[in-house]
């Protein structure tokens, strides 16, 4: 089985010194819970006494609910109106909807005109949001508005946090609050004692991620097979490259194992990393996320869908039935069979 590991002093220690120097502070708890899933991360937000979460879509709000947060919960992906679930919440007042449209203001006021919003500005990212030129005229008469939300890109300056505040401050609802996402600690804090409004910060990588020491992640030795080069293995017949081991290890594309978010080029050495991985993979060389004796071992082949076949090479067995070997994931796609805290 893959498994995640945290070491619960730690992990309690990292998030409770983050909250406690980061007031106002908005956990973000959505997707699969940045590999923890949301029983831990809502049980961990009520320790904390945290008074609202965030939530990606407005279908994770079950999940919350279902693991006893009865608290407030922000919906972060904007309200459309095909968004049957997102509808029937607009009725929950404890559901904080996101407003990202002209146009859906106005229709939000027509279906639900209590229901709690943050409207979102668009920022450099150009993903949601009301344009910059529409903020000031933007008629939010007769509506719930609790805030505005500013969904900065990753590494943003603090003079982006400055300019996104000014606009919103050219309304006459910008003392409702403005909510960021992406600010350091210190450009949050420096916002918090600058701007005459409440602001406050939305946070999951740090929060939950931010020590990785504090968990590990392990797959467990199914099966080992010595071969001799030339032998042909797995659904595609790859043959092994020399003599060695086949290990097979729990872990397949079911859980997430391999699995990484692709990135725009930027420089001369990330043009040539697809290159460089095409001919790992013709030379059967492909570096996997499991080390098994000290070493991260080569895939076999792709990894199945719940376990992975990688080869070792050299004399001696490199590991035996049982044994559990590190796994590098990617934990906001990872899917685990146990999560154990201790």
């Amino acid at each position: 089985m893959l498994k995640l590991t945290v070491d619960a002093e730690r992990w309690h220690s990292h998030v409770a010194a983050f909250v406690d120097s980061c007031p106002g502070i908005v956990p973000v708890t959505k997707g699969n819970g940045y590999g923890f899933g949301h029983a831990l991360t809502v049980q961990e937000s009520q320790r904390l006494g945290v008074d609202v979460i965030a939530v990606g879509v407005a279908q994770e709000v079950a999940s919350v609910r279902e693991h006893g947060w009865d608290k407030d919960v922000v919906v972060l992906n904007p309200w459309r109106p095909g968004d049957e679930v997102a509808t029937q919440l607009l009725s929950d007042p404890k559901v904080i909807t996101t407003i990202s449209r002209v146009e859906d203001v106005a229709a939000v006021r027509e279906l639900a005109p209590d229901a709690p919003i943050l409207v979102e500005v668009e920022t450099s990212m150009h993903r949601h949001g009301v344009r910059a030129d529409e903020v000031a005229a933007l008629d939010l008469d007769g509506l719930n508005v609790r805030g505005w939300t500013i969904h900065l890109p990753s590494g943003a300056t603090l003079d982006e946090g400055r300019e996104m505040a000014r606009i919103v401050k050219r309304h006459p609802l910008a003392s409702r609050g403005i909510w960021f996402s992406h600010l350091s600690l210190d450009d949050y804090k420096t916002l918090s004692k600058e701007l005459d409004v409440p602001v406050r910060v939305r946070v999951g990588t740090r929060l939950w991620l931010g020590d990785a020491d504090a968990f590990r992640v392990t797959g467990t030795v199914l099966d080992v097979h010595w071969l001799p080069k030339g032998t042909p293995v797995g659904y595609h017949r790859i043959k092994t490259r020399a003599d060695g081991y086949i290990v097979v290890v729990s872990g397949g594309t079911a859980h997430g194992v391999a699995l990484s978010a692709p990135i725009s080029a930027g420089s001369l050495r990330q043009w040539l990393i697809p290159g460089a991985e095409a001919l790992q993979q013709m030379t059967g060389r492909v570096t996997s996320p499991f080390t098994v004796a000290g070493r991260r071992a080569v895939f076999a082949e792709p990894p199945h869908m719940h376990s992975s076949l990688v080869f070792v090479g050299g004399p001696g067995e490199p590991a035996q039935v049982g044994d559990e070997v590190s796994v590098n994931v990617r934990m906001t796609t990872a899917t685990f069979d146990e999560i154990r805290v201790k």
